[in-house]
C-alpha cells in the first residue's frame, strides 16, 4: 500500500545524489534518498581536485553532505532498489502519472519524480593482486592521485585502446614509467618512437601479477618471464553503470568508447519526463566537483518541472506524463 506520494526520490547518496537532495530540499520538496551504502569512492583515503575540500576522506564529504540535507527536511532511508516502473495518470480519478520504486525490503514506494545517482562498478583487470591493493596503490585517475605519486616508479597496465590515452598522461608525473602495451594492441612505429623520445619503457608482455611488498605496498609488477620494480599502478577498469533496475522504463541509452550508459540532456533529465540521473551512472568519467554539479542541477531541473506540474494541478489542467 503506498501511504505517502514524495515529489522526489532519490536513489544513491554520493556526491551527486546528495547534491541533488541538497537542491531539492532547499526548494522545499518532499524528498526521500535511498542508498545501499556503496559509493565507488570508499576505497581511496582522500579526494583531491575539490576546491575547498582536497584531502578530504571521501567518507567525511558523504556525512557531510548527509547532515546538510537533513537540515532542509531531506529524508533517508537504507536499501537497495529492484525495480523502478511506472502508474500512468488515471484519467477518470483525475489522479496524475507517478513513478513506482519497489526496494529490496518489498515495500513499494510512490514519487512524482525520480533522480537516478547510483553510480558505477569497476570491474578490474583478473591480474593476481590487483584487487588487492585498488584504491592504495592501484589508482586509475592522475587528476585524482597523480600528485602524491610523483617523481616515482609508476607503471600503466592498458586493457584496452583506450588505455593509451593514460599511458602517455602519467609521463607528466614520472620520469620513470612502464607501460605494459598488451592491452593496446599493435603499436604504430610512430607510437613507439614518441614513447622513446619520452623515456617511456614499453612492455608487450601481458601482466600476471601485482607483487605486494613489505607492509601494505607495491613491490612489483611480474610478467611469464620477467619482473619490474614499480611504486603505483594506474589501470582502467570496465565501467559498469548500476542501472538494471530501470530495465522495465526502456530509456534511451548513448553507446560510448566507455560503454553504454542512460541519455540525458544538459540538466539531467532521460527519455522518461519524470526520470533524471547524474553523477558516474550516466558520466563514468566525471570526478566528485563535476558530479556534486549534475547533481545540483538535477535538482533544480526537477524542482522547476514539478513547479509548472503544481500549477496545472491547482488550475485543473494536464500534467504532463
Amino acid at each position: 500500500m503506498i501511504h505517502r506520494t514524495w515529489d522526489t526520490i532519490v536513489i544513491g547518496a554520493g556526491a551527486a545524489g546528495l547534491s541533488a537532495a541538497q537542491a531539492l530540499g532547499r526548494s522545499l520538496r518532499g524528498t526521500l534518498v535511498i542508498d545501499a551504502g556503496s559509493p565507488r569512492n570508499r576505497f581511496a583515503s582522500h579526494m583531491h581536485n575539490v576546491l575547498g575540500l582536497d584531502g578530504t576522506p571521501p567518507a567525511e564529504l558523504l556525512a557531510r553532505g548527509r547532515a546538510e540535507a537533513e537540515r532542509y527536511g531531506v529524508a533517508f532511508r537504507e536499501g537497495s532498489v529492484l525495480a523502478v516502473r511506472d502508474r500512468p495518470a488515471d484519467e477518470g480519478s483525475g489522479s496524475p502519472a507517478r513513478v513506482l520504486v519497489e526496494l529490496d525490503g518489498g515495500d513499494t514506494l510512490e514519487a512524482r519524480s525520480l533522480v537516478v545517482a547510483t553510480g558505477i562498478a569497476d570491474e578490474l583487470p583478473p591480474i593476481r593482486g590487483l584487487a588487492r591493493h585498488w584504491g592504495t596503490g592501484v589508482l586509475h585517475c592522475p587528476y585524482c592521485h597523480g600528485w602524491e605519486v610523483r617523481g616515482r616508479r609508476l607503471a600503466v597496465i592498458t586493457t584496452s585502446p583506450l588505455g593509451m590515452h593514460q599511458a602517455r598522461l602519467l609521463r607528466q608525473w614520472t620520469e620513470d614509467l612502464t607501460v605494459f602495451t598488451a592491452g593496446l594492441g599493435e603499436l604504430s612505429d610512430e607510437a613507439r618512437r614518441e614513447f622513446a623520445a619520452r623515456g617511456v619503457r614499453l612492455v608487450p608482455d601481458p601482466v600476471t601479477e601485482v607483487v605486494a611488498g613489505d607492509g601494505a605496498g607495491i613491490a612489483a609488477v611480474r610478467t611469464a618471464s620477467d619482473e619490474f620494480a614499480v611504486d603505483a599502478i594506474f589501470t582502467a577498469s570496465a565501467l559498469v553503470p548500476h542501472d538494471g533496475f530501470l530495465a522495465e522504463l526502456a530509456l534511451d541509452r548513448a553507446e560510448t568508447p566507455m560503454g553504454s550508459f542512460i541519455a540525458v540532456d544538459p540538466t539531467g533529465r532521460t527519455s522518461h519526463p519524470r526520470v533524471w540521473a547524474a553523477g558516474n551512472v550516466v558520466a563514468p568519467a566525471a570526478t566528485v566537483p563535476v558530479a556534486m554539479g549534475a547533481g545540483a542541477m538535477a535538482g533544480a531541473a526537477v524542482n522547476a518541472v514539478l513547479v509548472e506540474e503544481d500549477f496545472a494541478l491547482a488550475a485543473g489542467g494536464p500534467t504532463g506524463a
